[in-house]
């Protein structure tokens, strides 16, 4: 989180039996409702593994908008991932 600048980053983590049950677009959508109209946030991202297609998906779901590719920009277990960039902004339907 970035208080001055009212940033935040998403993350989310669901459990192999509650997978695909809609979880956690519901999750991301309660929270991201309440960082951005009582909390005060301006901009939430959620960055991901572009081989990570469920992810993907969550935050499609939840109204963020896919930005952009930041090459090797994440450190995994296997290695470096090129990552996806989504984000919603206050005012964004």
């Amino acid at each position: 989180m970035n208080l001055v600048h009212g940033l935040a980053e998403c993350a989310y983590w669901v459990l192999p039996n509650a997978r695909r049950s809609g979880v956690a677009p519901r999750a991301v959508a309660t929270v991201t409702a309440w960082a951005l109209d009582e909390a005060g946030f301006h901009r939430l991202e959620i960055a991901h593994s572009v081989n990570n297609e469920a992810s993907c998906r969550v935050a499609t779901k939840s109204g963020f908008v896919l930005e952009g590719t930041l090459r090797s920009a994440r450190l995994q277990r296997d290695g470096r991932h090129d990552t996806h960039l989504h984000a919603r902004v206050r005012g964004d339907a």
